[in-house]
C-alpha cells in the first residue's frame, strides 16, 4: 500500500464521512442493528456511537485497511459493547456461517473491487431471519448526472480509494442474492455526482 493510502486517505475518509449529511443518514440506518452485528467497511469507526446499546450485543468490524483500523481505536475503545476488529477484505470474512443477526454497510459498496462475491460471503455470514441494513451513494436517476459520474469515476477512484461513483446499489444487492425492502433515495447537498444515496434494507435470498 502507498504512503497516500496508508496515512492521508484514511483521515480524509474520515474527514468526509464525519460531515453531519452522512451523519444523519448513518442515524437512519445503523440504530436498527440488533444482536451479534457484522459491519462492513468500520473504517474509523463513526458508526459505533450510532448503535442502540440496549440492542447490540457485539460488532464485529470488517475493514482492511491498517490506517483506518488505527483511527477507530478510540471509538472502538468507548464503544458499550465488545468490538473485534477483522482486518480482512468483505469478500473473506473469517466467520462461521450463521453467526450475525444484522449486517451494516454505510458508504462501502462503492470501493469494494467486488460487491458481488462480498453481499454473497455477508449473506453467508447472517443467520436466517437475518438482516442487511444500507445506506451508499450511487448512480443518480438523471441522465446528465450520470454521465458525469461515468465521466469523473475513472479518475476519481484512483485518488478516493477505489471509490465509483456510479454504481447502481439495488442492481448490485439483488446480483450478491438479496432481496431489497423499503428501499428510500434522495440527493444530499453538495455535489451531485456524489451525493445521490440510497438507503434501507436487505434480506438474503
Amino acid at each position: 500500500m502507498s504512503w497516500y493510502g496508508r496515512y492521508v486517505l484514511p483521515r480524509l475518509t474520515d474527514l468526509v464521512c464525519r460531515a453531519g449529511t452522512h451523519r444523519r443518514q448513518r442515524e437512519k440506518i445503523v440504530p436498527l442493528a440488533r444482536g451479534r452485528v457484522l459491519e462492513i467497511g468500520l473504517g474509523s469507526g463513526l458508526n459505533l456511537a450510532h448503535y442502540d446499546a440496549d440492542e447490540v450485543e457485539m460488532v464485529w468490524g470488517v475493514d482492511p485497511s491498517p490506517g483506518m483500523s488505527r483511527l477507530a481505536q478510540s471509538r472502538v475503545g468507548e464503544a458499550p459493547f465488545e468490538v473485534r476488529l477483522l482486518e480482512n477484505t468483505a469478500d473473506d470474512i473469517p466467520l462461521d456461517d450463521a453467526s450475525a443477526d444484522s449486517a451494516v454497510i454505510t458508504y462501502t459498496l462503492c470501493s469494494i473491487p467486488d460487491p458481488e462475491a462480498a453481499l454473497r460471503e455477508i449473506a453467508r455470514v447472517l443467520k436466517p431471519g437475518g438482516t442487511l441494513l444500507f445506506c451508499e451513494h450511487g448512480a443518480a436517476p438523471d441522465v446528465s448526472v450520470r454521465r458525469w459520474q461515468a465521466r469523473v469515476t475513472p479518475y476519481w477512484k484512483h485518488c478516493a480509494g477505489g471509490c465509483h461513483l456510479d454504481r447502481d446499489i439495488p442492481a448490485i444487492l439483488r446480483q450478491g442474492g438479496f432481496q431489497v425492502e423499503g428501499l428510500e433515495t434522495m440527493y444530499l447537498p453538495g455535489w451531485r455526482p456524489g451525493t445521490f444515496n440510497y438507503w434501507g434494507s436487505a434480506t438474503p435470498g
